[in-house]
This record gives C-alpha cells, structure tokens and sequence, in this order.
C-alpha cells in the first residue's frame, strides 16, 4: 500500500454499468459517476455505460458508452429513466466483451438494460453488483426463480445500506457487504454559497407522492413562514403543476425548477436547512450527507435509510406529520440561546459524519472488491456476512 492510500498492484479496467439515464438527477446515476471519476483519479481505467438521452450530458472527464436513450417504468414509487432497447444492449456488450476489462460493476443488475446482457452472455469479466433499491420489487416477486439463478453470476455483492441488502437478501438470498453511497465532501466545503435574503429551507427531490413534497408545503405554510423563512423548491415530476397551483410562487415560496450541478451545490452550501420529507421508499439519505458536508441543517423523515444516514446529526421526524415537521424545521432554522448551540452541535457532528462517507474512502474499498472478486472468479463468493 502507498503512503497516500492507493492500491500498489497494477490498474485496473472497469466498466462501471448504471442502468438510469444520464440526462435526468439520480442518486444511482451520481453514485456510478461519482464512482468512476475517483476511480480514474486514482489511476484506473473505467468507461461508464449508460443511457443517454442528449449527448451534452455526458461526462466530460469520463469516457462513456451511450447505451441508447431512455424511456420512463413506474419503479419504487417513482419513475426510472431506462433504456429497453435491444440494440443497444448487445452494442454494448460488445465493447466490453472486446474492452479486456478486469471487472464490469452492475448498479442495480436487474434493471432492465445492460445488466442483463452481461448477467446472460459469455465471455465477460468478472460481475460485481451493488444494490441501492429499499422495498419491495415486482419484478423480483415475478422473476424470482430467473434473478435468483442469474445472481450466481455475480462474484461479490454489495448494498448500499443495511436496508438496500434487506430488500436484495429477502429476493434473491445471498449475503452482501454493507458499503455505503460517497460523496465528494471537499466539493460542498469549498462551494461558494448561494446568497439568501431571509432564513431558507432547501427541498432537492423529484415532485412524487413518495418524496413529500406535499408534507413540506403544508408545514412550511405554519409556523416557518410566520418566521420569516423563505422555502426553495428544487427539482420537478409528475405533481410539480398541481402542487404549484395550490402554492404558487410568492416573496417566501420559490419554485426553481431542475437544478445544473454546480447550482444544487451553492443552495446546498447557502441554505439554512435541507428538508428531507419523503415518506418511504429511500434505501439511502445520500442528499442529507451532502448537505452535511456543506455545513447544512437537516430536518428528514424518520425512515431507515435517512436514519442511518443522519446518525444522530439532524432533526428526524415521523413521515407524513407536517405538524411535526413545521415544528422541526423552526427548530432548525437560526434561533438563539440554547436552540442555537444545540444547532451548532448538530452542524459540528454532521459535518465529521459526511467525511465517514467520503467517494475516495469508497473508492479504496471498491478496488477491494474488485481485486477479491477477480481472485475468486465468477460466483466464487457472495459478499461477506
């Protein structure tokens, strides 16, 4: 090992397969590019596939294979941005059959795409599998007996929370190795924070029934806005028009719509507090663990996968209670005294927590995994208990 942390042995090639679009927000779409920057910062050579539905959202700094344009499946609660072609998929394997690759690591490996062309063919690298998804699946209910042999294909098994293996462990049985999502934390320390005019709440997330938006709305309407406090409402989905109607813009509610990277970061850094209201569903809190790396408050429903991020650092509060929620987020937002130390306490600690979940400690990791599954072989292992 050298002394900066990184793997002695030889580099390694890598395609990094992520099954959702490119061109649309996700935290599986973050977490394979996050990933494959690292890795390639590291020394290593990755070529991420991946849908794409314009050819501007590639990734400039990594080489990508399109892996044809997207189409939207109800998944979780939520939409996922797939690609179903045929065509596609067997080009695809194709370039890493032929791309003497070490590994090919599979992000949700039954998502329809890419990951079931490799899971089928022959001659591929070794298969490593990281699983994000929290909650019941129909296609593993339907496809049990198909995804359960074909996960034998796998050589080593991750999840990326005690609830994400949960989900995987009770479809397809196995054992998996508990990670963790990384972010890039030296990022949202040093962003330039956007500017605020009143004490702000943040909400990041598509505009679903399962993320609470709704919940949000009507807490933040009691007693935040009596306060003061001004709400920005990023992101957009299927109930962006109604819910907007009923709330429409105004001096304290501000619809911003998708926001580029860099933009989500400075309102990360600028806001007072992230809101976080979803009402199940979240295998992993990963946007409260960015807003914590930006010295954020956090005020989150209290699911499993926020309160396994969170760890203590942020108000958690029972999903769907907006009573409950206004009164955390008032507590959140700046105040003075007591209210203000045990605010600053819970910056402090966050801000220690995030650096636990650093994309270069889950890099290193990874290359682990990736050397272990080539030394076992192809269903040689299942991950560790």
């Amino acid at each position: 090992m050298n002394p900066d942390g990184r793997d002695a042995a030889r580099p390694l090639r890598v395609a990094m397969v992520c099954p959702y679009s490119l061109s649309r927000p996700g935290g599986v779409q973050g977490q394979a590019v996050g990933l494959s920057r690292t890795l390639v910062q590291r020394g290593h050579q990755v070529t991420l596939f991946a849908p794409v539905d314009d050819p501007g959202d590639r990734p400039s700094d990594i080489e990508t294979v399109a892996t044809g344009r997207s189409v939207s499946l109800p998944a979780n609660g939520s939409l996922a941005p797939v690609s179903l072609s045929p065509r596609a998929a067997r080009s695809a394997l194709r370039r890493v059959q032929e791309g003497r690759f070490d590994v090919a690591h599979l992000h949700e490996p039954f998502t329809p795409g890419v990951s079931y062309a490799l899971l089928t063919a022959r001659r591929v690298p070794v298969l490593a599998g990281t699983f994000h998804r929290s909650g019941s699946s129909p296609l593993y209910r339907a496809f049990r007996p198909l995804v359960t042999r074909l996960a034998d294909r796998l050589a080593v098994r991750c999840a990326v929370s005690e609830a994400a293996r949960e989900t995987a462990s009770a479809a397809l049985g196995g054992r998996y190795e508990v990670l963790f999502n990384g972010i890039d934390v030296e990022r949202y320390r040093a962003a330039r924070p956007w500017r605020t005019r009143a004490p702000t709440v943040l909400f990041l997330g598509r505009h679903e029934e399962r993320k609470g938006l709704h919940v949000l709305l009507e807490a933040f309407a009691g007693e935040p806005a009596r306060r003061g406090a001004v709400l920005w409402i990023a992101g957009d989905g299927p109930r962006t028009g109604s819910l907007r109607q009923a709330t429409p813009p105004s001096d304290q509610v501000e619809w911003l719509g998708v926001l580029s990277e860099d933009e989500k970061v400075r309102r990360l850094a600028g806001a007072d507090v992230l809101c976080a209201p979803s009402l199940g569903g979240e295998s992993f809190g990963m946007v409260l663990l960015e807003a914590m790396a930006a010295r954020t408050a956090v005020v989150a429903s209290d699911i499993p996968g926020y309160r396994d991020a969170l760890g203590g650092c942020g108000w958690l509060v029972p999903p769907g209670d907006p009573d409950a929620l206004g009164a955390a987020l008032a507590g959140a937002l700046s105040g003075s005294g007591p209210r203000e130390e045990d605010r600053h306490r819970r910056l402090e600690e966050g801000s220690a927590r995030a650096e636990q979940w650093s994309m270069a400690r889950l890099a290193a990791r990874y290359e682990e995994v990736y050397r272990e599954a080539m030394a076992a072989g192809v269903g040689g292992v299942h991950g560790r208990a």
